[in-house]
């Protein structure tokens, strides 16, 4: 009885913790402006189906794609075990779906097969960021923390898959005794390999067994309670993220309702725009940015897929699309934190651009789209750099030299040659 109340309490006050730092994300991301991707749902269903739970996205690069899937098959097949864990903790039973016999036999046995896919994918994966060091994984953005942050997460899946076959393994051994309550149920062909490595007496085993028992769920829970500190959340929001995704093709700017107001009454003197607040053009702080923005911020699972594919990263220039998400990301958290302490409104003189991401990384972008292609989710760091470039065109008036110069002459010649139109294809007649 002792044991159950503080399973029970544990579990409270697990899924309250997280559902206290959960809302606190949500909080964050509703600070963004308002966004419509809200329209075609069933497009945006099959996105969702197709890139997050299909992950068509990730076999660009197929080896570590197919340990992905072994990690992602595992962490949601195997956490359906976790229904049977807390029946049994509630109620102080054991394996109280053992009863179904041959199918729940079938279950274990899967169960054990992809515990040990996901514990060889986590080594693989640790081994491929700490010995041969991709470079992808390294980065000026990737500080201590960033590195830690998935080591910690893979040490942790290693941790509980090696309980959850050596829990099997003494459950068996317990079986084989037919010692208490621990009836013949399961199969069991990767830890069966474990028993020898498990002590031979009755008290020995149940001690290993519970010991493991309670690891695996603690370990679970405290995992619930990491993501929302972790990059490891896009595990929840890559779902709603796809589906809230972009739909238009890649490349295709938003208009700024302002802006089409004042052409429009340009062209039609009778037009009458409808009343509305002044708003900033384009973006200089989170706030100023969609919580569609904010969203891809703590989606972002730091891969470095797409700074790998970024021309202007890989010729040597200062932007990593990788390192404007998580900028947007540490930035929405400050200003969260800033909430939390002095209440909405409170102005800490620092924002997004300048104090976050420099000016050099926002023109080193050409708007080519490879990091939004290459994103295993769907998150798009162009649409950020876009917002912050129009604060500085349009509110600041300050660009590179090279971009006014092409300005005017784009407004004077309709070209961004510095030659007139008549004089255009005098290149054509000198050959």
């Amino acid at each position: 009885m002792i044991a159950q109340i503080l399973f029970i309490l544990l579990t409270l006050s697990a899924i309250g913790f997280f559902a206290y730092n959960a809302r606190k994300v949500i909080r964050n991301i509703q600070i963004g402006k308002a966004a419509d991707r809200f329209d075609q749902p069933q497009k945006r269903v099959m996105t969702m189906l197709k890139v997050a739970f299909g992950q068509t996205k990730m076999f660009f690069r197929p080896i570590p794609a197919i340990l992905h899937l072994f990690v992602y098959l595992g962490f949601v097949i195997i956490n359906l075990e976790v229904l049977e864990i807390m029946i049994d903790g509630i109620f102080g039973t054991h394996r109280i779906f053992g009863g179904l016999g041959a199918l729940y036999n079938g279950l274990i046995g899967s169960f054990e097969i992809l515990a040990l896919l996901v514990w060889l994918a986590c080594v693989i994966f640790l081994i491929r960021r700490n010995v041969l060091k991709l470079k992808r994984f390294s980065g000026v953005e990737m500080t201590s923390w960033p590195k830690s942050d998935a080591n910690y997460i893979l040490i942790t899946e290693i941790l509980l898959m090696t309980a959850f076959l050596l829990m099997n393994a003494a459950d068996a051994k317990l079986q084989a005794l037919g010692h208490g309550h621990y009836i013949t149920a399961g199969a069991f062909p990767v830890s069966q390999f474990l028993q020898n490595l498990l002590p031979d007496t009755a008290s020995g085993l149940v001690m290993v067994e519970r010991t493991c028992w309670w690891f695996h769920i603690v370990g679970i829970f405290a995992f619930l309670n990491y993501l929302p500190y972790s990059k490891h959340f896009h595990i929840m929001l890559a779902f709603p993220n796809t589906y809230f995704s972009n739909l238009e093709p890649k490349g295709e700017f938003t208009n700024m309702q302002s802006v089409t107001n004042e052409v429009k009454a340009m062209l039609d003197p009778s037009f009458t725009p409808e009343a509305s607040e002044p708003g900033r053009f384009g973006a200089k702080d989170v706030n100023d940015l969609s919580w569609v923005n904010l969203m891809n911020a703590y989606t972002c699972t730091e891969c470095g897929r797409c700074t790998s594919v970024c021309p202007a990263n890989i010729t040597g220039k200062l932007l990593s699309p990788r390192k404007i998400m998580m900028d947007t990301r540490d930035r929405i958290t400050e200003v969260g934190k800033n909430i939390d302490k002095t209440g909405n409104g409170f102005d800490d003189g620092k924002s997004l651009l300048d104090d976050y991401i420099t000016r050099e990384e926002i023109w080193a972008c050409t708007s080519c789209n490879a990091c939004v292609e290459a994103c295993p989710v769907n998150i798009d760091p162009l649409a950020i750099i876009t917002e912050l470039r129009r604060f500085t065109v349009m509110e600041e008036s300050k660009v590179p030299a090279s971009l006014n110069v092409m300005m005017s002459n784009v407004e004077n010649n309709g070209a961004p040659w510095k030659y007139s139109p008549a004089d255009r294809f005098n290149w054509a007649k000198e050959n």
